[in-house]
């Protein structure tokens, strides 16, 4: 019973992305206190998972320095529209509030870690 209890009781590591909707984008990402990263995606495209997945290896990384958050374009089309996405995924990086970088398409490992890295510093 141990085992099937871990397995469907984890929580989320720490860093991970977490979903943000555009009725709490606002109070999730504009005011957060640390910088933030929203990953705009669809379920629906390839290059979105891969984006998805590297994220989700960086996260635990930059928790507690950065809050990294997914944004579903399909579901949350105001938000997506006020920063202008017409391509996923797409990534933006924000410091108190106001865009400060952002990843149109793919980005690999390192330059993605260097871009964060630039965004804490």
């Amino acid at each position: 019973m141990g085992f099937f209890s871990n397995l469907f009781n984890r929580k989320p590591k720490p860093g991970k992305p977490v979903t943000v909707t555009d009725e709490d984008f606002q109070s999730e990402v504009l005011q957060s206190e640390i910088p933030a990263v929203v990953d705009f995606w669809s379920p629906r495209c390839p290059p979105c998972q891969v984006m998805g997945g590297l994220l989700d290896e960086v996260g635990p990384d930059y928790d507690g320095r950065i809050k990294i958050f997914k944004l579903n374009v399909e579901q949350n089309p105001k938000v997506a529209q006020k920063y202008g996405i017409r391509s996923i995924p797409t990534v933006i990086l924000f410091r108190n509030g106001k865009p400060v970088d952002m990843i149109i398409g793919l980005l690999p490992l390192n330059p993605l870690k260097q871009k964060l890295d630039r965004l804490i510093s």
